[in-house]
């Protein structure tokens, strides 16, 4: 696990992203930009008042060196913000400056605006947010990259002592927006995974859509979904190795794949896990995290035109780092 780390660390410092933090205040929060600032992981910029942000460094014994502090109140481009957020939004009822300016009094949307401007690079919030209040901002103003039907919540999957997937590496999605996505938006999250996983990973992915069944031995509408799914996404992406549907058993385990789905490219290797539905996924990746003593790295936001990223808001400040560095080596590809 340290391995793939270490990498995508080493990759966000040769990258030199600028990546915004709107949580300013809050411990973990403060910490992270210290570390990400001192390793060189990320220019780190935070949102608030001066002031108020030195005082709670001083409180919490962290160094500000080498940080940029964007106080809103005081921002030379906040009228150009409040004009574009206008323009963005005028028909969702944000159609007068004032309007735009009483909206930007949120850092969320505030650092969003940045985002969007390209002010800065990346964007990480949700440790004292929920997921919900967190992704708003981003869905609202970023939106989905082109040919993308939804944002989607992965996790960079690491198993130790694994002889499945990419030596123990996956990439398991949805598991944390879409509680049903319908066939379109399953194809959509397939092919956002793969990328993810060929950015992260730097390796191949072999994308698994799975079910129940395996290639015609179950039917039901839930099965089709799946399958036309994965039709989809060939269609929409056939640069990428895409096969479905598979049972988990069918999908990594070789033996299983041969005997169940002769001849997929996937069956018996597949390194990334679409499951059908948001039940499947967030237990599944709570499950292997736990039986299977696996590091979660994660939630990632992928999907959206700019590099974002909803944090758990259990997080600790290690993975507040790995937030940051993820999103600067996303925004390298976009």
């Amino acid at each position: 696990m340290s391995d793939i780390i270490s990498r995508i660390r080493e990759r966000a410092r040769k990258a030199q992203k600028k990546v915004v933090l709107p949580e300013s205040l809050e411990e973990r929060t403060l910490k992270a930009a210290e570390i990400a600032t001192k390793e060189g992981i990320a220019k780190i910029v935070l949102i608030g008042g001066e002031n108020e942000i030195g005082s709670r460094a001083r409180e919490l014994n962290v160094s500000l060196d080498g940080i940029e502090i964007i106080n809103p109140k005081s921002y030379s481009e906040k009228e150009l913000l409040a004009s574009i957020l206008v323009e963005l939004r005028k028909n969702k009822g944000i159609d007068t400056l004032e309007k735009a300016y009483k909206v930007l009094e949120d850092p969320l949307y505030f650092s969003t605006m940045l985002l969007k401007l390209d002010r800065v690079d990346g964007w990480v919030a949700g440790a004292v947010h929920s997921s919900p209040d967190t992704e708003r901002p981003i869905f609202q103003i970023i939106k989905t990259a082109p040919g993308i039907d939804v944002a989607s919540g992965a996790f960079l999957i690491v198993v130790p002592d694994c002889p499945y997937g990419d030596d123990g590496v996956f990439i398991y999605a949805d598991c944390g927006v879409n509680p049903n996505p319908n066939a379109s938006e399953l194809a959509s999250i397939a092919i956002s995974s793969a990328r993810l996983f060929q950015l992260l990973v730097e390796r191949e992915p072999r994308v698994a859509m799975l079910s129940f069944s395996t290639k015609g031995s179950a039917k039901h509408e839930l099965v089709d979904k799946v399958v036309e799914a994965t039709n989809i996404a060939k269609k929409r992406a056939p640069e990428l190795i895409i096969d479905g549907e598979l049972q988990g058993d069918a999908a990594l385990s070789p033996y299983v794949g041969k005997s169940k789905a002769f001849g997929s490219p996937v069956a018996g290797r597949a390194n990334v896990l679409i499951f059908p539905d948001l039940n499947a996924g967030n237990i599944c990746y709570k499950l292997t995290e736990r039986l299977a003593k696996a590091k979660a790295i994660g939630p990632i936001l992928q999907g959206t035109a700019k590099a974002a990223n909803d944090l758990s808001r259990g997080c600790n400040v290690d993975d507040i780092v790995n937030s940051i560095a993820i999103v600067c080596v996303r925004a390298t590809a976009l």
